[in-house]
C-alpha cells in the first residue's frame, strides 16, 4: 500500500478546490483514503490484512483503560482539521475528547483541539507517517503522536509539539513495553513486540 500524488485536473486559469478533488477521488475509488497535507493530496489504497490486525490489537489496551464512551473515546479513521486552509489528515486511530461531536469544522474533519493522541500504522507510505505527518500533527498541536513502523519494526512516540515539530521523539523496539503520557486520559501501556507481530504478514 502506498501513497501517491495526484495531478490537479484543472487548467491553470481555473479555480479549483483540493477538497472537491479529494471527494471525487474517493467517489471513483471506494476504500481509498485521501488526505490534504501541506496543500498536497495524499492518496492511500485500502489497508492490507496485517495493517488491520495491528490496528485491532492496538484498540484493546485503549478500550481496557476505559477510553470509550465517557470523557474520551478511541476512534478509527476520524479526520482532523490541520492548519493551512483545506488541509486535513485521517489518522488510523485517535484518542479524542468525548464531546468531539460539538467540534466539527468542515465536512467530516474535527477541530484538532479535541485530539489527545493520533496514531498511524505504516504501510508503503511509511515516509509520510514519519516525516510529512510529524510536522502536520505538531502544527496542529496534537499532544501525542504514535507511529507503528512496520518497515523497521519499531514504535515511535512523539510528544511536546512546538514550532512545527515534536520536542521529544522516542523510538522503542520489540521487547519493550511503553506507557503513553497521562495526558491521553488513562494509563495505556503498549507491548511493542505484540504490536509489531500483529502487523507482520502471515506467510
Amino acid at each position: 500500500m502506498s501513497a501517491a500524488s495526484v495531478e490537479q485536473p484543472f487548467a491553470d486559469d481555473e479555480p479549483f478546490s483540493l477538497t472537491a478533488i479529494a471527494a471525487e477521488i474517493m467517489e471513483r475509488h471506494p476504500g481509498y483514503r485521501v488526505e490534504i497535507i501541506g496543500g498536497h493530496l495524499l492518496v492511500t489504497p485500502s489497508p492490507d490484512a496485517p495493517h488491520a490486525r495491528a490496528l485491532t490489537g492496538l484498540m484493546q489496551p485503549f478500550l481496557l483503560a476505559g477510553l470509550f464512551g465517557g470523557e474520551a473515546d478511541v476512534v478509527q479513521n476520524v479526520s482532523i482539521w490541520l492548519p493551512g486552509g483545506e488541509d486535513y489528515a485521517i489518522p488510523d486511530l485517535a484518542v479524542v475528547d468525548g464531546d468531539i461531536d460539538d467540534h466539527l469544522i468542515e465536512g467530516t474533519a474535527y477541530d484538532p483541539v479535541c485530539f489527545r493522541l493520533v496514531l498511524e500504522v505504516t504501510s508503503g507510505n511509511w515516509k509520510d507517517d514519519l516525516k510529512t505527518k510529524v510536522g502536520a500533527y505538531a502544527q496542529a498541536k496534537v499532544p501525542v503522536y504514535v507511529v507503528v513502523d512496520r518497515k523497521h519494526q519499531r514504535l515511535h512516540v512523539l510528544t511536546e509539539p512546538a514550532e512545527g515539530t515534536y520536542g521529544t521523539h522516542r523510538i522503542h523496539s520489540p521487547g519493550e513495553k511503553v506507557t503513553l503520557p497521562d495526558s491521553i486520559g488513562a494509563k495505556v501501556t503498549l507491548d511493542v513486540a505484540a504490536i509489531i507481530e500483529a502487523g507482520r504478514p502471515r506467510r
